[in-house]
Protein backbone atom coordinates (compact mmCIF):
# COMPACT_ATOMS: atom_id res chain seq x y z
CA UNK A 1 0.00 0.00 0.00
CA UNK A 2 3.43 1.99 -0.44
CA UNK A 3 4.41 4.74 2.48
CA UNK A 4 3.39 7.93 3.86
CA UNK A 5 6.54 10.48 4.89
CA UNK A 6 5.30 13.42 7.47
CA UNK A 7 7.87 16.16 8.22
CA UNK A 8 7.20 18.77 10.83
CA UNK A 9 8.16 19.46 14.48
CA UNK A 10 7.47 17.04 17.31
CA UNK A 11 6.64 19.27 20.52
CA UNK A 12 5.55 18.80 24.18
CA UNK A 13 2.05 20.13 25.70
CA UNK A 14 1.69 21.46 28.59
CA UNK A 15 -1.96 22.06 30.13
CA UNK A 16 -3.10 22.91 33.58
CA UNK A 17 -5.15 19.86 34.47
CA UNK A 18 -9.30 19.87 33.98
CA UNK A 19 -10.00 23.53 33.16
CA UNK A 20 -7.84 25.30 35.30
CA UNK A 21 -6.33 28.47 34.62
CA UNK A 22 -2.14 28.55 33.55
CA UNK A 23 -0.46 27.91 37.05
CA UNK A 24 -3.39 28.38 38.99
CA UNK A 25 -1.80 25.49 40.63
CA UNK A 26 1.56 24.49 39.72
CA UNK A 27 0.89 21.08 37.78
CA UNK A 28 0.68 20.71 33.48
CA UNK A 29 -0.61 17.86 32.01
CA UNK A 30 1.97 16.84 29.68
CA UNK A 31 1.57 14.93 25.94
CA UNK A 32 3.68 14.73 22.81
CA UNK A 33 2.01 17.20 20.06
CA UNK A 34 2.96 18.42 16.75
CA UNK A 35 0.19 18.76 13.52
CA UNK A 36 2.37 16.22 11.29
CA UNK A 37 2.75 13.83 14.22
CA UNK A 38 -0.92 13.93 15.20
CA UNK A 39 -1.38 12.93 11.52
CA UNK A 40 1.41 10.72 11.55
CA UNK A 41 0.38 8.65 14.78
CA UNK A 42 -3.79 8.10 13.47
CA UNK A 43 -1.93 6.84 10.12
CA UNK A 44 0.19 4.27 11.89
CA UNK A 45 -2.97 3.28 14.15
CA UNK A 46 -5.25 2.96 11.42
CA UNK A 47 -2.32 0.09 9.81
CA UNK A 48 -0.27 2.15 7.18
CA UNK A 49 3.15 2.30 7.14
CA UNK A 50 4.02 5.72 8.33
CA UNK A 51 7.98 7.24 8.88
CA UNK A 52 8.41 10.82 10.36
CA UNK A 53 11.13 13.40 9.54
CA UNK A 54 11.67 15.73 12.55
CA UNK A 55 14.66 16.64 15.27
CA UNK A 56 14.82 16.87 18.43
CA UNK A 57 17.08 17.47 21.03
CA UNK A 58 19.56 14.47 22.19
CA UNK A 59 17.95 14.33 26.19
CA UNK A 60 15.22 12.64 27.71
CA UNK A 61 12.73 15.17 26.43
CA UNK A 62 13.52 14.18 22.49
CA UNK A 63 14.15 10.89 23.45
CA UNK A 64 10.03 10.60 25.26
CA UNK A 65 8.95 11.75 21.73
CA UNK A 66 10.31 9.65 19.89
CA UNK A 67 9.61 6.77 21.69
CA UNK A 68 5.96 7.63 22.34
CA UNK A 69 5.47 7.58 18.24
CA UNK A 70 7.69 4.20 17.92
CA UNK A 71 4.61 2.80 20.55
CA UNK A 72 2.23 3.58 18.42
CA UNK A 73 3.76 2.28 15.36
CA UNK A 74 5.45 5.01 13.34
CA UNK A 75 8.85 4.48 12.16
CA UNK A 76 10.55 7.05 13.46
CA UNK A 77 14.33 6.54 11.53
CA UNK A 78 14.48 9.76 9.96
CA UNK A 79 14.37 11.42 13.31
CA UNK A 80 17.31 13.52 13.95
CA UNK A 81 19.05 14.07 17.44
CA UNK A 82 20.47 17.25 17.73
CA UNK A 83 20.12 21.02 19.26
CA UNK A 84 19.50 22.52 22.55
CA UNK A 85 16.02 22.64 22.97
CA UNK A 86 12.53 20.77 22.73
CA UNK A 87 10.09 23.02 21.28
CA UNK A 88 6.88 23.25 23.54
CA UNK A 89 3.83 24.94 23.84
CA UNK A 90 1.23 25.50 26.39
CA UNK A 91 -2.70 25.06 26.12
CA UNK A 92 -5.04 26.37 28.95
CA UNK A 93 -8.83 24.71 28.63
CA UNK A 94 -11.69 27.02 28.14
CA UNK A 95 -14.88 26.21 30.02
CA UNK A 96 -18.36 27.66 28.87
CA UNK A 97 -17.90 31.50 27.10
CA UNK A 98 -14.19 30.99 28.49
CA UNK A 99 -12.25 30.39 25.14
CA UNK A 100 -9.38 28.01 24.91
CA UNK A 101 -5.87 29.57 24.59
CA UNK A 102 -2.96 29.09 23.58
CA UNK A 103 0.82 30.00 24.19
CA UNK A 104 3.76 29.22 21.69
CA UNK A 105 7.27 28.43 23.28
CA UNK A 106 9.43 27.20 20.33
CA UNK A 107 11.62 29.79 19.13
CA UNK A 108 14.99 28.35 18.81
CA UNK A 109 13.95 24.76 19.06
CA UNK A 110 16.13 21.51 17.58
CA UNK A 111 13.78 21.17 14.64
CA UNK A 112 13.54 25.32 13.68
CA UNK A 113 17.15 25.36 13.40
CA UNK A 114 18.12 22.46 11.89
CA UNK A 115 19.59 23.53 8.99
CA UNK A 116 18.03 22.62 5.41
CA UNK A 117 20.88 21.66 3.96
CA UNK A 118 20.68 18.67 6.69
CA UNK A 119 17.87 17.35 5.18
CA UNK A 120 18.88 13.95 2.37
CA UNK A 121 15.32 13.93 1.11
CA UNK A 122 16.93 10.94 -1.17
CA UNK A 123 17.60 8.63 1.57
CA UNK A 124 14.39 9.86 3.53
CA UNK A 125 11.26 9.51 0.48
CA UNK A 126 13.03 6.33 -0.12
CA UNK A 127 10.02 4.30 -0.37
CA UNK A 128 7.28 7.01 0.19
CA UNK A 129 4.64 7.14 -1.71
CA UNK A 130 2.91 10.07 -0.05
CA UNK A 131 4.40 13.25 1.50
CA UNK A 132 2.51 15.11 3.90
CA UNK A 133 3.76 18.53 5.14
CA UNK A 134 1.55 21.99 6.83
CA UNK A 135 1.73 25.62 6.85
CA UNK A 136 3.43 25.35 10.46
CA UNK A 137 6.55 24.08 10.01
CA UNK A 138 7.06 27.47 7.15
CA UNK A 139 5.77 29.47 9.85
CA UNK A 140 8.55 28.98 12.18
CA UNK A 141 10.91 30.77 10.32
CA UNK A 142 13.10 30.83 6.98
CA UNK A 143 15.22 27.59 6.87
CA UNK A 144 12.24 25.28 7.91
CA UNK A 145 10.74 27.16 5.04
CA UNK A 146 13.23 26.35 3.11
CA UNK A 147 12.86 22.79 4.25
CA UNK A 148 9.53 22.12 3.63
CA UNK A 149 9.53 23.51 0.65
CA UNK A 150 13.06 21.61 -0.41
CA UNK A 151 10.87 18.41 0.71
CA UNK A 152 8.02 19.51 -1.62
CA UNK A 153 10.37 19.81 -4.45
CA UNK A 154 12.12 16.69 -3.99
CA UNK A 155 9.04 14.73 -3.65
CA UNK A 156 7.58 16.47 -6.92
CA UNK A 157 10.78 15.05 -8.69
CA UNK A 158 10.42 11.84 -7.09
CA UNK A 159 6.48 11.33 -8.72
CA UNK A 160 5.51 11.40 -5.16
CA UNK A 161 1.59 12.86 -3.78
CA UNK A 162 2.13 15.67 -1.80
CA UNK A 163 -0.49 16.51 1.08
CA UNK A 164 -0.72 20.13 2.59
CA UNK A 165 -2.65 21.30 5.47
CA UNK A 166 -2.66 24.84 5.62
CA UNK A 167 -2.79 25.29 9.65
CA UNK A 168 -2.70 28.90 9.77
CA UNK A 169 -1.23 29.85 13.14
CA UNK A 170 -0.30 33.81 13.03
CA UNK A 171 1.28 33.59 16.51
CA UNK A 172 3.95 32.23 14.25
CA UNK A 173 4.34 33.68 11.15
CA UNK A 174 4.18 37.20 12.93
CA UNK A 175 7.16 36.84 14.92
CA UNK A 176 9.72 37.14 11.83
CA UNK A 177 10.06 39.03 8.78
CA UNK A 178 7.66 36.90 6.28
CA UNK A 179 6.13 36.64 3.00
CA UNK A 180 3.50 33.83 3.85
CA UNK A 181 1.48 33.98 1.01
CA UNK A 182 4.52 33.66 -1.43
CA UNK A 183 5.70 30.53 0.98
CA UNK A 184 2.73 28.92 1.13
CA UNK A 185 1.78 29.20 -2.40
CA UNK A 186 5.29 27.42 -3.40
CA UNK A 187 4.10 24.80 -1.05
CA UNK A 188 0.56 23.96 -2.11
CA UNK A 189 2.24 23.87 -6.52
CA UNK A 190 3.19 20.80 -5.50
CA UNK A 191 0.44 19.57 -3.43
CA UNK A 192 -2.29 17.61 -5.27
CA UNK A 193 -4.34 16.65 -2.01
CA UNK A 194 -4.95 20.39 0.25
CA UNK A 195 -6.53 20.82 3.57
CA UNK A 196 -8.11 24.01 4.30
CA UNK A 197 -11.35 26.48 3.49
CA UNK A 198 -12.33 29.63 1.21
CA UNK A 199 -9.86 31.87 4.33
CA UNK A 200 -6.65 29.61 3.17
CA UNK A 201 -7.53 29.75 -0.52
CA UNK A 202 -8.15 33.88 -0.09
CA UNK A 203 -4.64 34.03 1.75
CA UNK A 204 -2.99 31.97 -1.57
CA UNK A 205 -4.73 34.05 -4.13
CA UNK A 206 -4.42 37.59 -2.37
CA UNK A 207 -8.47 37.95 -3.08
CA UNK A 208 -11.46 37.07 -1.00
CA UNK A 209 -14.18 37.90 -3.83
CA UNK A 210 -15.66 34.26 -3.89
CA UNK A 211 -19.36 34.53 -4.90
CA UNK A 212 -22.44 33.12 -2.37
CA UNK A 213 -22.62 31.92 1.03
CA UNK A 214 -22.07 28.87 2.71
CA UNK A 215 -21.43 25.37 0.54
CA UNK A 216 -21.36 28.37 -2.84
CA UNK A 217 -18.66 29.86 -1.45
CA UNK A 218 -16.44 27.26 -0.67
CA UNK A 219 -17.32 25.87 -4.12
CA UNK A 220 -16.41 29.09 -5.73
CA UNK A 221 -12.59 29.03 -3.48
CA UNK A 222 -12.52 25.75 -4.35
CA UNK A 223 -12.45 26.31 -8.41
CA UNK A 224 -10.44 29.16 -8.09
CA UNK A 225 -7.65 27.45 -6.30
CA UNK A 226 -8.05 24.80 -9.13
CA UNK A 227 -7.23 27.10 -11.39
CA UNK A 228 -4.34 28.88 -10.16
CA UNK A 229 -2.95 25.34 -8.66
CA UNK A 230 -2.58 22.73 -11.69
CA UNK A 231 -1.73 19.59 -9.57
CA UNK A 232 -4.43 20.08 -6.97
CA UNK A 233 -6.95 17.70 -7.29
CA UNK A 234 -8.94 17.57 -4.08
CA UNK A 235 -9.63 20.64 -1.38
CA UNK A 236 -11.25 18.96 2.30
CA UNK A 237 -12.59 21.09 4.74
CA UNK A 238 -14.57 21.13 8.12
CA UNK A 239 -17.08 24.13 9.07
CA UNK A 240 -17.51 24.72 12.57
CA UNK A 241 -20.15 26.13 14.57
CA UNK A 242 -19.43 27.04 18.19
CA UNK A 243 -22.42 27.57 20.71
CA UNK A 244 -19.90 27.30 23.99
CA UNK A 245 -16.63 25.59 24.51
CA UNK A 246 -19.03 22.49 25.28
CA UNK A 247 -21.04 22.44 22.56
CA UNK A 248 -20.12 22.86 18.42
CA UNK A 249 -21.37 21.80 15.36
CA UNK A 250 -19.19 20.41 12.84
CA UNK A 251 -19.78 19.35 9.07
CA UNK A 252 -16.88 17.91 6.30
CA UNK A 253 -16.68 19.16 2.81
CA UNK A 254 -14.34 17.70 0.01
CA UNK A 255 -13.65 19.12 -3.32
CA UNK A 256 -12.78 17.88 -6.35
CA UNK A 257 -12.70 19.40 -9.92
CA UNK A 258 -15.57 18.02 -11.26
CA UNK A 259 -17.25 16.90 -8.10
CA UNK A 260 -18.28 17.81 -4.29
CA UNK A 261 -19.50 16.02 -1.40
CA UNK A 262 -20.75 18.12 2.09
CA UNK A 263 -21.96 16.04 4.77
CA UNK A 264 -24.44 17.01 7.36
CA UNK A 265 -23.58 18.71 10.93
CA UNK A 266 -23.21 16.45 13.70
CA UNK A 267 -23.15 17.76 17.03
CA UNK A 268 -20.27 17.51 19.42
CA UNK A 269 -21.56 18.12 22.86
CA UNK A 270 -19.44 17.48 26.10
CA UNK A 271 -16.58 18.14 24.49
CA UNK A 272 -13.29 16.95 26.44
CA UNK A 273 -10.06 18.55 23.86
CA UNK A 274 -10.80 19.78 20.57
CA UNK A 275 -6.92 20.52 19.89
CA UNK A 276 -5.84 18.19 16.81
CA UNK A 277 -8.94 17.40 15.87
CA UNK A 278 -7.96 18.96 12.14
CA UNK A 279 -5.39 16.78 12.34
CA UNK A 280 -7.32 13.68 13.11
CA UNK A 281 -10.01 15.02 9.73
CA UNK A 282 -6.73 14.92 7.64
CA UNK A 283 -6.02 11.61 8.96
CA UNK A 284 -9.23 9.88 8.42
CA UNK A 285 -9.32 11.72 4.72
CA UNK A 286 -6.14 10.43 3.82
CA UNK A 287 -6.92 6.46 4.65
CA UNK A 288 -9.73 6.65 3.13
CA UNK A 289 -8.66 7.64 -0.14
CA UNK A 290 -5.62 5.47 0.14
CA UNK A 291 -8.33 2.69 0.82
CA UNK A 292 -9.74 4.03 -2.42
CA UNK A 293 -12.92 4.56 -0.88
CA UNK A 294 -15.60 7.92 -2.82
CA UNK A 295 -15.81 11.07 -2.13
CA UNK A 296 -18.55 10.29 0.29
CA UNK A 297 -16.84 7.83 2.24
CA UNK A 298 -13.78 10.01 2.49
CA UNK A 299 -15.43 12.78 4.40
CA UNK A 300 -17.57 10.77 5.95
CA UNK A 301 -14.18 8.93 7.69
CA UNK A 302 -12.56 12.19 8.15
CA UNK A 303 -15.76 13.66 10.30
CA UNK A 304 -15.11 10.67 12.64
CA UNK A 305 -12.40 11.02 13.18
CA UNK A 306 -12.56 14.53 13.87
CA UNK A 307 -15.61 13.92 16.20
CA UNK A 308 -13.93 10.89 17.96
CA UNK A 309 -10.91 13.17 19.15
CA UNK A 310 -13.09 15.57 20.57
CA UNK A 311 -13.43 12.80 23.01
CA UNK A 312 -9.89 12.62 23.67
CA UNK A 313 -7.07 14.46 26.09
CA UNK A 314 -4.08 15.62 24.17
CA UNK A 315 -3.30 15.97 20.71
CA UNK A 316 -2.84 12.79 18.85
CA UNK A 317 -6.18 10.75 17.44
CA UNK A 318 -5.58 6.99 18.85
CA UNK A 319 -8.15 4.96 16.91
CA UNK A 320 -8.71 2.22 15.44
CA UNK A 321 -10.80 1.23 11.90
CA UNK A 322 -13.13 -0.83 14.86
CA UNK A 323 -13.79 3.08 16.31
CA UNK A 324 -14.74 4.72 12.92
CA UNK A 325 -17.19 2.07 12.06
CA UNK A 326 -18.67 2.10 15.29
CA UNK A 327 -19.17 6.50 15.19
CA UNK A 328 -20.75 5.98 11.84
CA UNK A 329 -22.86 2.71 12.78
CA UNK A 330 -24.67 5.61 15.47
CA UNK A 331 -24.06 2.99 18.09
CA UNK A 332 -23.63 4.69 21.50
CA UNK A 333 -24.05 1.87 23.82
CA UNK A 334 -21.49 0.17 25.59
CA UNK A 335 -19.35 -2.17 23.64
CA UNK A 336 -18.89 -5.66 25.52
Amino acid sequence: MGRFLAFGEIMLRLSPPGRELLLQTPRFDVWVAGAEANVATQLARLGHDVDFASRVPDNDLGRHAITTLRGHGVDTTAIQLGGARMGLYFVTSGAGLRATEVIYDRAGSAFAEAPAASWDWGAILAGVDRLHLSGITPALGPVPAEAAIAAAEAATARGIAVSFDGNWRGKLWERWDSDPRSILTRLVDHADVMFGNHRDVALLLGRDDFNGDGEDRRRAAAEAAFAAFPRLQMIASTARHVAHVDLHRLAARIDTRDAQVQTADVELAGIVDRIGGGDAFAAGVLHALRRGDDLETQARTGLALAALKHSLPGDASLFREADIQAYLDGGLDVRR
